[in-house]
């Protein structure tokens, strides 16, 4: 090194890529996350009324009750909507909690 004051290179590539090579795996890739993350959660919801012992009844309204015995798609879907419900409150939560934590700092 003839220059004490310059950095030393570590890349073996000596920035030869493009902006586009450097950029290949930086896409975008939420829908792929959100499709995977919903996948996860009927499977798990699945899963978890499959393998109750007890039979569970629920009754949306007078005239409407399935059990997760008989009809286990509906309670799977009944399952489902519960835990997303779950998790976007958890997420607006943080959110809200993330906007009064600045409103604070300021």
């Amino acid at each position: 090194m003839d220059n004490p004051n310059s950095k030393p290179i570590w890349s073996l590539q000596n920035d030869k890529r493009t902006e586009t090579e450097r950029n290949v795996f930086k896409k975008n890739k939420i829908g792929v996350y959100l499709f995977s993350l919903a996948g996860v959660f009927l499977l798990v919801s699945f899963l978890m009324t499959f393998f109750s012992e007890t039979k569970l009844e629920v009754c949306l309204n007078n005239g409407f009750c399935f059990n997760s015995k008989e009809n286990i798609i509906l309670y799977t879907l009944y399952v489902f909507i519960n835990i997303v419900i779950v998790v976007l409150a958890i997420f607006v939560a943080y959110i809200i909690g993330k906007k009064l934590a600045n409103l604070i700092k300021k």
